[in-house]
């Protein structure tokens, strides 16, 4: 997907004069209420995943004039519930790392205002109501291919194999009430099972496997394919990891990628926000090109500009899935709560 990064422009005027009655004559008054709020400082919300070089978080700082505090309340899931949580009083100003899994709770409970930047007509869509598309990747299980060479036995490679009697107590998942990767995950497995996707957790559960809080705890402490450490050689991550697992000419972990959900970032104006005119700079600066381009070295992900040139390593060990599993988002929308109690039930 190609974005152009553009200035803030008065998007959220429409939304504020309806809320003030459409019969009501725009008034001085009314004007000045759609104004985007100001401030000297911009508070940015995001996830404990978020990276970006402090040179490129320097160079925001320094071209916009803002004093600029970065908030990271934990993994997207908890992201979304601080946000809720606290929509009455706002943790700051600009939102990055909603995903799709969340998107629509995110817009339900009214924590963001409408920013569209214009997207050239080349631009794929991955629509989220009141967030821009930042960048995408594919959520896998990955496996430790030096652990199953050395133990003789093959790499798994779809979702039915994980419950076969020869993987059992070898994966890691994290929690789909805590962890965006653990929700988008739990979505593979009912977009693949259908109903019969409560029997699938319950074949999982007896095959001994653990579920993570977050993804750092999977892949950096349960994980052996990591550093080393770890007990278990399959592990919840992204197809992209294997890129950064590189050992000469070949790569020591793998995607399965006929396990993957595509899972999308956005960024978004919080409801409340104190700095709106900043708070869509930053968007606007997420989007631009020399940001974009540390997307694949800094978090792992897909950059939304296509034309972004990847790090060489990735055509060769961070493919995207062919036919990732799909769940509608109006499916998400109407059932991610009873989805989320029905599975915390059957696996507590």
């Amino acid at each position: 997907m190609k974005f152009i990064a553009q200035s803030a422009v008065a998007g959220v005027a429409v939304l504020a004069l309806a809320a003030c009655g459409g019969a009501t004559p725009a008034t001085e008054s009314s004007a000045e209420d759609t104004t985007p709020t100001s401030s000297s400082t911009l508070t940015v919300v995001t996830h404990e995943s978020f990276s970006l070089p402090d040179e490129l978080k320097a160079k925001f700082a320094a071209d916009s004039g803002l004093e600029v505090t970065y908030v990271q309340p934990g993994d997207a899931g908890t992201l979304v519930n601080q946000l809720v949580l606290t929509k009455d009083s706002p943790l700051g100003d600009v939102v990055f790392g909603i995903d799709n899994t969340y998107a629509s709770r995110a817009a339900k409970e009214g924590v963001l205002v409408d920013y569209d930047p214009e997207l050239p007509e080349d631009a794929a869509q991955y629509d989220a109501e009141g967030l821009t598309p930042i960048d995408f990747g594919d959520v896998c299980i990955n496996a430790d291919k030096k652990w199953f060479a050395e133990q003789g036995v093959a790499v798994p490679t779809t979702l039915d194999d994980l419950v076969k009697p020869e993987y059992a107590d070898l994966l890691v998942v994290t929690n789909p009430a805590s962890s965006s990767p653990g929700l988008a995950f739990l979505l593979a497995t009912i977009g693949e099972k259908g109903d019969g996707w409560l029997d699938y957790w319950a074949q999982l559960k007896a095959n001994g496997v653990k579920v993570a809080s977050g993804w750092t705890e999977a892949y950096y402490t349960d994980f052996s394919g990591a550093d080393g450490a770890g007990p278990r050689p399959l592990v919840l991550s992204y197809a992209t990891s294997p890129a950064y697992t590189v050992d000469g000419d070949e790569s020591t972990t793998e995607a399965l990628l006929e396990t993957c959900f595509r899972q999308v970032e956005y960024a978004g104006v919080l409801a409340g926000a104190q700095n709106e005119e900043g708070a869509r700079a930053f968007i606007d600066f997420l989007l631009s090109p020399e940001v974009q381009e540390v997307f694949p070295t800094e978090m792992y992900m897909y950059p939304a500009l296509t034309e972004t040139t990847l790090p060489e390593e990735w055509a060769k060990f961070a493919p995207l899935a062919p036919s990732p599993v799909e769940v509608a988002p109006d499916e998400i929308d109407a059932n991610r709560e009873e989805w989320i109690r029905d599975w915390t039930e059957a696996m507590g």
